[in-house]
C-alpha cells in the first residue's frame, strides 16, 4: 500500500499540469514572435516605421525569455528573406539601441553563420550574411572599419595563388555585389579605404583571364547588346554608383527615418574574419555571361528600363532570378510573385520578367532548371496579366528570330523547344506570315531551319493534320513529312524474306503426330496465313 498522501498524489498532478500548461504557453508566445517577425514589412494600414518600432518594443520585453529564439528568426530571416535586408537590419538597429548586448549576441551570431556558410559552400548564404552585416554598418550596429577589413581579408583570398579561379571570382563578387548597399556610408566615412579596396578589385580584374567567356556567351556577336561576362558587367555598374556618388534609387532603407535615434547607439566591431583556406572538396559558383534582351527604346510606354550599366539593373534583376529560385517548382505561384514584383510602378515589369527567364533558359552550358519549368510559368505569366505580357513574350520572340543568326547552336535548340511548347497551349497560334522572309534563305539558313524544328516538335505535341493547318500554304515546304507505319512484312518481296524467317515444314524435325503446314501466305492486312492439312 502506498504511503503517500492522497493530497500529495493531487499536488504532483498539478505540478505536473502546470508545467505543461506553461510549455504550451511559451510555445504559443513563440509562434507569435515568429510570426510578428516573419510579417513585418508585409502590407499593412500603419507605416512600416511605426510597425518596426512597435514590434522592436515587443521584442525587447520578451529578450530575458526568448533570447535565443529571436536571435535564431532574424538570422534566418537574414539568409532566406534577403529582399527584407534593410527591414531587418533597422529592426537590429532598434534593438541595439534599447538592448546593447543582444546587438552584440546578434553580430557574434550573425559572423557564426557567415563562417558556417563559407566552410559548407552555402555561396548565396555567405553572400547575403555579408550583406546583412555590411547594411548593419548603416544602422550604427556594425563600425566602417571593422566592416573594411572583413573586406580586405577577403581581397587577400582573391589574391591567393595555386587555387581554382572561380573560388578567387566568388569573393570579389561577394564584396561587389555588397557595395551597393553600404557604398554611401563608406564613402562618407572611410573614403580612402574604400577607393584602396576599389583599386584592389580593378587590378584583380584587369590580371584575370576569360577563356570561359565565348564558350558562355548566347550570341557570337555583340550587336545590339554586348555579352559581357558578369564580374565586367557589375564592376561597370559599380563605376557607375561611384560617378553617381553613391546614390542608388532601388534599395528601401527604413532606417533612415530613425537616424536620430540609431546614431546615438554604441557600435560592435566584427571580429578577425579569415576566409577558410580552399580544399579541393569545395565546389564554387560558376561564371556566367549577363543576358542582355531589351533596352529602353524597346519599351516604348511607361517607366525607363534602368541601362545596361546602372546598378538598378543588376539589384532588379538579382531579385527576379531570387524569386524564381524560390518559387520555380510552383509555376502558379512563382508567376503570382513576380509579377507583385515590389517596385512594379517604377520599371516596366513585364520587360524585366520575360528577360530574366530568358536569361535563365539560356544560361550556358545548361539551365538551371529543368527547361518545362520556364514555358510552364511563362504560361502563368501570360494568363495572369493577359493584357500585356503576352504581347511582351511575342515581341522578345520576335527579336530572338531576327537574332537567330549568331545564336548558340544549344541555345537554339532550347528556343525551338519552348516555342513549340509554349504555341501548343495557345492553339498554335502566331502570325507566320510576319517571317515570310525565311522563304526566300536556304532551307538550311538558320530561320528556316528554326521553323521546320518547331514544326517537328509542335507534330509530336499535336498531330500532322493539324500542323497542316497551322502554317499558310506559302509555309508548305516547312510542313513534315508525314508519318507512316513502315511495316516490312506488308511490302514487296516479303515472301521471300518470311521463307528465310520460317523454313518449310519438311526441313524441320517435326513430331510425326502434327499436322503439317501445306500452303503459307502474307493477307492484305499484313498478318500471316496458313492453311494445316
Amino acid at each position: 500500500m502506498s504511503r503517500r498522501r492522497p493530497h500529495e498524489e493531487e499536488d504532483g498532478y498539478d505540478r505536473a499540469y502546470r508545467k505543461r500548461r506553461r510549455v504550451s504557453e511559451n510555445q504559443e508566445i513563440e509562434d507569435r514572435l515568429e510570426s510578428l517577425i516573419l510579417r513585418v514589412g508585409e502590407k499593412s494600414t500603419s507605416s512600416l516605421e511605426s510597425n518596426l518600432e512597435g514590434l522592436a518594443s515587443v521584442l525587447e520585453a520578451d529578450l530575458s525569455t526568448f533570447r535565443i529564439k529571436i536571435l535564431r528568426i532574424l538570422t534566418d530571416c537574414a539568409i532566406k528573406m534577403p529582399e527584407k535586408c534593410t527591414i531587418y537590419t533597422t529592426l537590429v538597429g532598434l534593438l541595439n539601441v534599447k538592448n546593447y548586448n543582444f546587438g552584440g549576441d546578434f553580430v557574434e551570431y550573425m559572423v557564426k553563420n557567415f563562417k558556417e556558410s563559407l566552410k559548407n559552400c552555402k555561396w548565396d548564404a555567405a553572400r547575403y550574411a555579408l550583406r546583412f552585416l555590411a547594411d548593419l554598418v548603416n544602422c550604427h550596429v556594425v563600425s566602417a572599419p571593422s566592416l573594411l577589413q572583413l573586406l580586405d581579408n577577403m581581397i587577400d583570398a582573391a589574391n591567393e595563388d595555386n587555387v581554382p579561379q572561380v573560388r578567387r571570382d566568388w569573393y570579389v563578387f561577394a564584396i561587389l555585389s555588397t557595395l551597393p548597399w553600404v557604398g554611401r556610408e563608406l564613402y562618407e566615412k572611410k573614403e580612402q579605404s574604400l577607393e584602396h579596396l576599389l583599386v584592389q578589385i580593378e587590378v584583380f580584374l584587369n590580371k584575370r583571364t576569360k577563356k570561359h567567356h565565348n564558350a558562355l556567351r548566347v550570341w557570337a556577336v555583340d550587336t545590339p547588346h554586348p555579352q559581357e561576362e558578369y564580374l565586367d558587367c557589375l564592376w561597370s555598374q559599380i563605376r557607375k554608383l561611384r560617378q553617381d556618388n553613391w546614390a542608388e534609387k532601388h534599395i528601401p532603407r527604413p532606417y533612415l527615418a530613425f537616424d536620430s535615434i540609431l546614431c546615438e547607439a554604441l557600435q560592435h566591431s566584427l571580429p578577425s574574419i579569415l576566409p577558410p583556406p580552399h580544399h579541393d572538396s569545395y565546389q564554387y559558383p560558376m561564371p556566367w555571361v549577363v543576358f542582355r534582351l531589351f533596352d529602353y527604346t524597346d519599351c516604348p510606354e511607361g517607366p525607363i528600363l534602368p541601362g545596361a550599366h546602372s546598378i538598378e539593373r543588376f539589384l532588379i534583376e538579382e531579385h527576379l532570378h531570387s524569386i524564381i529560385e524560390m518559387y520555380h517548382l510552383e509555376r502558379k505561384d512563382c508567376a503570382a510573385h513576380l509579377l507583385n514584383f515590389p517596385y512594379k510602378l517604377k520599371i516596366p515589369l513585364e520587360y524585366c520578367i520575360v528577360e530574366c527567364i530568358f536569361a535563365e533558359l539560356f544560361h550556358m552550358p545548361t539551365p538551371r532548371y529543368l527547361e518545362i519549368a520556364y514555358g510552364a510559368i511563362l504560361i502563368e505569366l501570360c494568363k495572369l496579366q493577359p493584357s500585356t505580357m503576352p504581347q511582351v513574350l511575342a515581341q522578345a520572340t520576335e527579336m530572338l528570330f531576327m537574332r537567330i543568326d549568331s545564336m548558340n547552336v544549344s541555345c537554339f535548340d532550347r528556343f525551338v523547344t519552348w516555342f513549340s511548347y509554349h504555341l501548343s497551349n495557345f492553339q498554335f497560334r502566331w502570325s507566320w506570315e510576319d517571317w515570310d522572309s525565311c522563304l526566300t534563305l536556304d532551307l538550311e539558313h538558320p530561320k528556316p531551319k528554326f521553323i521546320r524544328e518547331t514544326m517537328l516538335k509542335s507534330m509530336r505535341l499535336s498531330y500532322h493534320q493539324r500542323v497542316r493547318e497551322i502554317l499558310p500554304d506559302s509555309f508548305s515546304c516547312f510542313i513534315p513529312v508525314k508519318p507512316e507505319p513502315d511495316y516490312k512484312y506488308a511490302k514487296e518481296g516479303a515472301d521471300c524474306l518470311l521463307k528465310k524467317l520460317i523454313p518449310h515444314p519438311c526441313d524441320l524435325d517435326l513430331d510425326p503426330g502434327l499436322t503439317p503446314i501445306t500452303k503459307l501466305g502474307i493477307a492484305r492486312d499484313g498478318n500471316i496465313t496458313f492453311d494445316m492439312h
